[in-house]
């Protein structure tokens, strides 16, 4: 059965990015500690050659991977990326939320649509009875745990203090609860998964 899980990272202080993340500055200022789970260790956008996820860091992302049939990100995301080098970086659908579907690029394995709804919708579909991956923004996130579509949460906090930044649930008014169905825990994260259990 398809379920619908957000991933996210965020430091101690319960920031996703740091301060002044756009597009050629990716994660904002300090923002690449947030990663040093997927890549090994310590990187930085000017590092030629990244490493790889090992140990915990790499059975979690393994998992992910595995589980996933599609994934659904924001505009915003996909902009500060600078779409990933122009190409789709996951073997799996991947839909973009944005205000301006005729931007798709053609041929690139992007599908850009007019909103959660239907990304998720369009998702699910693609997904295979798999999972779909929400991978952010923040704000796509709370969109769909606002509407009702998320059955888990995974996230993934890094031992770092930003400081400032975006935080996942900033202007959020509703309140839920999370039942943590497992955890682990590397030198550079720890990878908490959670099912939703009740939106008022």
């Amino acid at each position: 059965m398809t379920s619908v899980v957000a991933t996210i990272t965020m430091s101690l202080d319960g920031y996703i990015t740091g301060p002044n993340d756009a597009p050629g500055r990716g994660l904002g200022e300090g923002g690449e500690r947030l990663h040093y789970w997927v890549f090994g260790g310590p990187w930085t956008y000017d590092t030629e050659k990244l490493g790889a996820a090992t140990g915990k860091d790499k059975e979690h992302l393994d998992r992910m991977m595995s589980s996933g049939g599609a994934v659904v990100g924001g505009r915003g995301t996909y902009d500060a990326a600078e779409a990933w080098g122009g190409t789709n970086p996951w073997p799996v659908p991947f839909f973009i939320v944005t205000h301006h579907p005729e931007d798709e690029p053609a041929g690139k394995g992007f599908t850009f649509v007019n909103g959660v709804e239907e990304a998720i919708l369009r998702a699910r579909e693609a997904a295979g009875g798999k999972n779909v991956d929400i991978m952010g923004g923040a704000d796509v996130i709370r969109q769909a745990l606002r509407a009702g579509h998320l059955d888990e949460v995974w996230i993934t906090i890094a031992p770092v203090v930003l400081g400032g930044g975006k935080r996942l649930f900033d202007g959020f008014d509703e309140s839920f609860d999370l039942d943590p169905i497992d955890a682990t825990q590397s030198r550079y994260a720890t990878h908490i998964r959670y099912r939703v259990l009740r939106r008022r």
